[in-house]
């Protein structure tokens, strides 16, 4: 080979290395509409930093995320539920290998009402939430409320439920609560992505829930804070194992994770909810990425983990420090650490 072809020869090897290190790769996702807002945030600022990769997210519910990763129809799932050990084994036995969970950053359930002339922000007792959505508790002014919001003027009005139509992370964490703090509600209805509802009307994802308070007079239902805040709409303090009525807030968030959490397990499936503490907010959860045992596309790999990787990481430009922001709060620093060694599980 003349020194000419050598050349012509390592140039377009050089050139092929530049070609697979800035090589596309598109990247599917889909699950929880509780982490959308973060997530919608994390890709964008991802594919600045990174222009070659490209995170594509269908926020469709938790039990859209888990039958999608489930059937392998994208790269990863999400959602608000950990998969129980029924769906660990489905989908094992589909793959054969396992799937892991990733907890993201961690948020508040509200409750959220449209109640008109009622400009206070209203104190719920777990009595009160399970009593509501169980059809137990029909009018506004019932004394289970009026007790707890002394001076509201709650109106001797119907109340109207409102409740997720799809299957759903963010129910699993309400009706966690609720099973919690309500023994009818545990045996009657129990924690589901998908229950029963003794009564109500649905909506699609937390945005068909918050269009349907919006638009409908003395209703009531649940979302991650962020779509309250968003909508303008009104949402409630819950009352805490310790007996005090704390707000979806960061600092309510965080604290109820601190007050769960003596060793989180191995998989990092956990509830937190009703945890104890005094500054608590009860209906506090984790979200999670699912993410397969083993990738075989060896691009899409590294870049998964890589991104998982910045994702959990803190400090400017990082995952974390576009939280707060949002609503959302940081995960704990334990957690992080675990985390960031549990990646090298992906293979």
């Amino acid at each position: 080979m003349t020194s000419h072809a050598k050349s012509a020869a390592l140039a377009v090897a050089l050139l092929a290395g530049g070609i697979a290190n800035g090589q596309k790769i598109l990247i599917n996702g889909g699950g929880a509409t509780f982490p959308n807002p973060i997530y919608s945030k994390w890709f964008a600022e991802y594919n600045k930093k990174f222009p070659n990769i490209q995170i594509n997210y269908q926020s469709q519910g938790s039990s859209f995320g888990i039958g999608q990763i489930t059937a392998g129809t994208v790269d990863f799932g999400a959602s608000d539920a950990p998969m129980n050990d029924d769906q660990l084994k489905a989908f094992k036995d589909k793959h054969g290998y396992g799937i892991l969970h990733f907890p993201t950053v961690m948020g508040g359930n509200a409750p959220i009402y449209n109640i008109p002339g009622v400009t206070a922000q209203l104190n719920f007792t777990g009595d009160a939430l399970s009593g509501i959505f169980l059809g137990k508790i029909t009018k506004w002014n019932d004394p289970e409320l009026t007790k707890v919001n002394p001076g509201a003027n709650l109106p001797d009005k119907p109340i109207i439920v409102v409740h997720r139509s799809d299957g759903s992370g963010t129910t699993y964490v309400w009706t966690d609560y609720l099973s919690k703090v309500s023994k009818e509600w545990e045996t009657k209805v129990g924690r589901g992505n998908s229950p029963n509802w003794p009564v109500g009307l649905g909506g699609k994802g937390s945005e068909g829930v918050t269009g349907q308070v919006k638009q409908q007079p003395n209703s009531i239902g649940y979302v991650e804070v962020l779509y309250a805040l968003q909508n303008k709409l009104a949402f409630g303090k819950v009352k805490n194992q310790a007996g005090n009525f704390v707000g979806a807030d960061l600092v309510g968030v965080t604290a109820a994770a601190a007050g769960a959490m003596k060793e989180i397990p191995d998989d990092f499936r956990v509830s937190i909810t009703n945890a104890p503490g005094k500054n608590s907010y009860p209906i506090s959860t984790f979200t999670w990425l699912l993410i397969p045992e083993k990738i075989a596309d060896s691009g899409k790999q590294k870049a998964i983990k890589d991104f998982v990787t910045w994702a959990l990481k803190d400090g400017s430009g990082f995952g974390q420090s576009f939280c707060e922001a949002l609503q959302f709060a940081k995960l704990p620093k334990a957690v992080i650490d675990k985390e960031l060694k549990a990646i090298a599980k992906i293979q």
